[in-house]
């Protein structure tokens, strides 16, 4: 595996991903897309280059575990999409963040507000 430890049981959850391969999940949860967009979309979250020797490899794991599908769109371009588990895990990812950040009425404002 690239960037993630050997994971032992069937089911994957984000806490078994790295935070780069949940920030892929994240992006495909918008939509299926092809390696450059989602290149592109890390590139801009990051502020710098990813090199597709960490990309493709992590796009591998992710299909591996099942959290992601890939597709061929072309003969030389994959389509990769989320899955259902895959959706799973963001969404799982989410609610752990927010159990946490939303501990007062003031977050929870804050947090309606970022949905409005």
């Amino acid at each position: 595996m690239s960037e993630a430890q050997t994971v032992t049981d069937e089911s994957t959850a984000a806490s078994d991903l790295t935070a780069f391969q949940q920030n892929i999940l994240t992006i495909l949860a918008e939509e299926p897309m092809y390696g450059l967009a989602i290149k592109r979309e890390l590139e801009a979250y990051y502020g710098s280059e990813v090199n597709h020797g960490r990309l493709y490899p992590n796009l591998d794991d992710l299909v591996e575990h099942g959290l992601v599908e890939k597709s061929e769109l072309d003969k030389r371009t994959n389509q990769y999409e989320l899955t259902d588990e895959g959706h799973d895990v963001v969404l799982g990812q989410i609610e752990w963040v927010l159990d946490r950040f939303v501990t007062d009425e003031e977050r929870a404002d804050e947090v309606r507000a970022l949905l409005e």
